[in-house]
């Protein structure tokens, strides 16, 4: 593997440009738009250009990044039940395209990715500051993730209860 290939990239600037836009700082497109306009207002007189246009080209650059071998697959879905008498909902009536890669295969890839190792939580946790308030980062410091693990303890530890209560 080449270093200096950064495909679908044309560079490593635009590599690192579209990373810290859409992962690190999450930037709205209106904003990308905006700060790409500026960056291209400050390049024009050295005839340069930015890394991207506008979102778009951002956008389509980093859904073009190949992310291993999972392909995509999709299926339509559409409302069958019962319409009502009266006003029929529009989504009642609509049909949808629902994309989809398996989930299986892209936690296996995940998993196996060593660029991935020691960058994700793989159990829920609390974690509080020095006046004990609770600090929420992600999913697996909030809530919901913390009382479904303690939901699965219960639900694992009355079983074994049960289990251990009939073989005795």
């Amino acid at each position: 593997m080449d270093p200096e290939d950064w495909t679908p990239y044309k560079s490593r600037l635009q590599f690192e440009t579209a990373k810290f836009l859409f992962t690190r700082n999450q930037m709205l497109a209106g904003h990308i738009n905006m700060l790409l306009n500026l960056w291209a207002a400050l390049l024009l007189e050295y005839g340069g250009e930015p890394p991207f246009s506008n979102h778009d080209e951002l956008y389509d650059t980093i859904d073009s990044t190949p992310l291993g071998d999972v392909p995509w697959e999709t299926f339509n879905l559409k409302y069958d039940d019962a319409l009502p008498e009266n006003e029929v909902p529009a989504w009642m009536t609509s049909e949808y395209d629902v994309w989809f890669r398996d989930p299986h295969s892209v936690l296996r890839n995940l998993l196996s990715n060593p660029d991935f190792n020691r960058e994700f939580d793989y159990a829920p946790y609390q974690e509080y500051d020095a006046s004990g308030n609770h600090r929420f980062q992600d999913l697996m410091s909030g809530n919901w993730a913390w009382k479904q693990a303690v939901r699965v303890y219960l639900i694992t530890f009355t079983v074994w209860v049960v289990f251990l209560t009939l073989a005795s």
